[in-house]
């Protein structure tokens, strides 16, 4: 009887296959459908400003795309079977598809899907005292630098991480954790509210906290993950530890130096007016 990560119905010696899950397909076709109509409405009424739009278009199409390979491709299911694919899978969620897609600015193309009644509805409900409160709270760089480094320091402890390798419902809220978490902290990062150094400085402490984690699962010589150990060898001929470190090589060098990239930038737009 073949040893199972997630009990999706796949048996893990037989090559990885797409997801097609309503629970993933649903939101990801919504999102879509409601930027499109959006943006095809609004491109209509602008004049000036529509390379923006098309800027906006791309960008928002290359996070989806992005955030539909990892959850949709074969490497959702690879990841069923190595730790190494798992954290590709959750590395290209929170550095690449999040970031793109904040940049994109979504919500305000978005809500031009809807009837001018509806729209402003939505505007009334956004800009109420305690969700404008809650979104500020949310989206400042503190709190979205620590609620980050909270979701990936938990699901990675052994205990969360094999309760979300046992279910389907607890993967499903660790990627959707993950997502938000990044989402929030990209925000933050990418505001005009937030102050250059500050931004900075939090970026460069993400760099910090994601590396730790990663080294310590690069260094480790046993899996931590019950869920992987007792699949045995895993694609590639590497051991279970083994996994687990190139797992942790992933999260550390890459994620580190996008983080570190990222603050590099912010620190040179904070130095370049004294050039000026």
């Amino acid at each position: 009887m073949p040893a199972w990560a997630h009990d999706t119905g796949a048996a893990h010696f037989e090559t990885p296959g797409w997801t097609w899950d309503p629970w993933i397909i649903v939101p990801l076709a919504i999102a879509a459908t409601l930027f499109a109509f959006g943006w095809r409405r609004l491109h209509a009424r602008s004049s000036l400003g529509a390379y923006r739009l098309v800027a906006r278009a791309r960008l928002f199409a290359g996070g989806w795309l992005v955030l539909a390979i990892a959850l949709i491709s074969p490497l959702h299911q690879a990841g069923e079977r190595s730790f190494a694919a798992h954290m590709f899978e959750h590395e290209l969620i929170m550095l690449l598809a999040a970031p793109l897609l904040v940049l994109a600015e979504p919500l305000a193309v978005m809500i031009w899907a809807f009837s001018p009644g509806d729209r402003r509805r939505i505007g009334l409900l956004a800009n109420a005292r305690p969700v404008e409160s809650a979104w500020h709270f949310l989206t400042g760089p503190v709190t979205a630098t620590l609620l980050q480094a909270a979701a990936l320091w938990l699901w990675h402890a052994p205990a969360l991480f094999d309760l979300a390798l046992a279910s389907e419902g607890w993967h499903a809220a660790q990627h959707l954790s993950f997502l938000i978490s990044a989402l929030l902290f990209w925000t933050a990062m990418l505001s005009r509210r937030t102050a250059p150094g500050i931004a900075a400085l939090c970026l460069i402490a993400t760099s910090i906290i994601s590396g730790a984690l990663g080294a310590l699962m690069a260094f480790a010589t046993s899996p931590w993950y019950a869920g992987y150990a007792r699949l045995g060898i895993a694609p590639f001929g590497l051991s279970p530890a083994e996994d687990q470190q190139f797992a942790g090589l992933l999260m550390w060098v890459p994620g580190g130096l996008i983080h570190a990239g990222a603050a590099l930038l912010v620190v040179r737009r904070l130095l370049r007016p004294a050039y000026a």
